[in-house]
């Protein structure tokens, strides 16, 4: 369910293109995005850097798409929140004595320091290889088409390429903690 949730601006960004066009369907990815962090709120009590990042880039990006009618303002904003999660990614590990990703699963799976370091490595790579790879799709794949294939192009491998090529990833990782994962000691009853 959390899935769905997470992914529900994309989808609904996807819906309002194929059925309408890109100004419409970026209008509702940032409605959509105000909604999921209110709804996130509502229930929770706080706030997810991911879903506030997401929403501040889109709110930004897909503004000035809207206000200029210019659909590369929008077409920025994947590699935007990309750069910024690799940033932040790698910055961990030059920061303080646990990774990014150990703060985010450290309460839930033991891997030794090394291994944290390694997989928070290779997830800051992974979003700047997302980024470029948007960049290319977004401005210089296909140019021997027209505009409207080419912008459906990107709209599509914005929503299946992107969320495939993570699931991938996160498939991988899972499997290389897997072979890492340390028992936890079991806690004596009260």
């Amino acid at each position: 369910m959390k899935f769905l949730f997470d992914f529900f601006p994309l989808l609904l960004f996807f819906a309002a293109f194929k059925l309408f066009d890109i100004y419409i369907a970026t209008a509702a990815a940032i409605a959509a995005t105000f909604v999921q962090v209110g709804a996130h709120w509502f229930r929770t009590h706080r706030f997810e850097t991911m879903h506030l990042t997401t929403l501040g880039v889109l709110v930004v990006f897909g503004g000035m798409t809207l206000v200029f009618r210019d659909d590369t303002f929008i077409r920025w904003k994947p590699t935007i929140v990309y750069a910024i999660l690799a940033a932040l990614t790698l910055a961990s590990q030059l920061v303080g004595n646990r990774t990014l990703l150990e703060r985010m699963l450290g309460s839930q799976i033991t891997l030794p320091q090394q291994i944290w370091a390694r997989l928070n490595l290779s997830w800051g790579g992974f979003f700047l290889v997302l980024g470029a790879l948007n960049l290319y799709v977004a401005f210089y794949y296909g140019l021997d088409r027209d505009p409207e294939t080419r912008l459906a192009t990107w709209v599509n491998f914005k929503v299946f390429g992107l969320i495939g090529l993570t699931v991938v990833f996160v498939l991988a990782q899972a499997f290389v903690m897997a072979r890492y994962v340390q028992e936890q000691p079991e806690k004596d009853g009260p």
